[in-house]
């Protein structure tokens, strides 16, 4: 029973921040629950630290200290402004950031795109004289979208890609999610061109360049990210062969990672790790694990979502419950019992998750980290204009992956 009470304690907490005037953090919501899981006995402390996936926390550990070394070297900046450099009107340009938003968001936690990207949206805003709202909701929903196809695109996809067992992770998302996010990301533009026809008129655009700040640090974070995309490739191949990969991804990430060590910004990089979030892992999983040694949790569990094993049934499941228990959280629950599940179930279970965050600047993490800092530079971010397009686009992209995954 005790499991049962801190899962719904921890949940229910979790629903009034986000739905009503609570103002605390998910992270110290899951902290909290996770402590209370302990001290009520509802697991012990030793099976609450084996209940942690080391794996799931160094992969974002390191994905978060490469991601803080392109962003602090403006190296990521830079190569967003080489991409968009031949826009020259303002439905290249919107469409050029859901894009390249969507692709990057693939390759690096989605959390990461929406720190750096928000300054850069608003400078583009600035610098063409368009509406901020036009490229803040372009860069969130190129963030989300794209984060669809990858197995480190976003947190809920890494808990699929590890905890499911699935085979060769990184192919399974691009062949069976990647044509339809790419489709899914046009999508994305058409909806905001629909939604918002009078924030396009504008003249030619020119866009300035952005210089590199710190090209050691730069050099250094590419290093990284090149060793990361081979040890990929090299997992990719190993799998393809039949042989077993040499490194699991928590531990690709570190050693893509150890370069950036060496920078002399190495302390201000660690500091700039999201703390919290790696915090909110650890606890959610304690939780989690508390509350499946609960009888009345695993059946009651089973009679909400246990039916619901079709990609179609998964993709409508996922996506409404993602709106009230937050998507990370949701997918944890959901994993097992999707035990023994196809492919196309787990990745249905990935989709519905993720463009769920499209329907509620709430739904996503990396929506909210938009929302607050488009607001410290003082431009504000409505809800009503979020739902306007978020709505009509999470139906349509949500019959796309529909439509591929059955």
């Amino acid at each position: 029973m005790a499991g049962l009470a801190v899962l719904v304690a921890t949940f229910g907490l979790v629903l009034l921040r986000r739905l009503g005037p609570l103002r605390l953090a998910i992270w110290q919501v899951m902290a909290a629950g996770a402590a209370a899981a302990v001290l009520t006995g509802a697991i012990g402390p030793a099976q609450a630290l084996r209940a942690i996936d080391l794996e799931v926390i160094a992969f974002l550990a390191g994905m978060f200290l490469i991601g803080e070394g392109l962003a602090r070297s403006g190296l990521l900046q830079a190569g967003a402004h080489a991409l968009l450099a031949r826009t020259r009107s303002a439905d290249g340009l919107v469409l050029g950031v859901v894009l390249t938003s969507g692709v990057a968001s693939a390759l690096l936690m989605n959390d990461t795109l929406a720190v750096v990207g928000t300054p850069l949206a608003l400078h583009l805003a600035r610098e063409h004289r368009l509406p901020p709202r036009l490229l803040l909701l372009a860069l969130a929903y190129g963030i989300t979208t794209g984060s669809v196809m990858s197995p480190i695109g976003n947190p809920q996809n890494l808990l699929i890609a590890t905890q499911a067992a699935l085979p060769q992770p990184f192919l399974a998302f691009l062949a069976g999610l990647g044509p339809a996010t790419l489709l899914a990301l046009l999508l994305a533009w058409l909806v905001l061109r629909l939604a918002f026809p009078g924030d396009f008129r504008t003249g030619p655009l020119t866009l300035r360049p952005v210089v590199v700040s710190d090209r050691r640090l730069a050099l250094l974070a590419a290093f990284s990210m090149a060793i990361l995309v081979v040890l990929v490739l090299g997992r990719i191949a190993l799998a393809a062969s039949g042989l077993a990969a040499p490194l699991p991804l928590g531990a690709m990430a570190l050693v893509a990672a150890a370069p950036l060590l060496a920078s002399p910004r190495r302390r201000e990089l660690i500091r700039g790790i999201d703390w919290h979030t790696l915090l909110f892992f650890a606890c959610l999983f304690i939780v989690v694990a508390a509350a499946w040694r609960s009888p009345l949790v695993r059946a009651g569990v089973e009679a909400i979502a246990g039916p619901a094993r079709t990609p179609a049934a998964v993709l409508a499941v996922s996506a409404g419950l993602s709106q009230v228990l937050s998507n990370v959280p949701l997918v944890a629950l959901y994993l097992p019992l999707l035990h023994g599940a196809g492919t196309e179930t787990l990745l249905a279970l990935a989709a519905g998750s993720t463009v769920a965050g499209n329907l509620l600047f709430l739904g996503a993490a990396s929506n909210v980290i938009i929302v607050q800092r488009a607001a410290r530079a003082g431009q504000r971010l409505r809800q009503r204009d979020f739902v306007r397009a978020g709505a009509p686009l999470t139906l349509l992209q949500l019959l796309l992956y529909w439509a591929f995954l059955r």
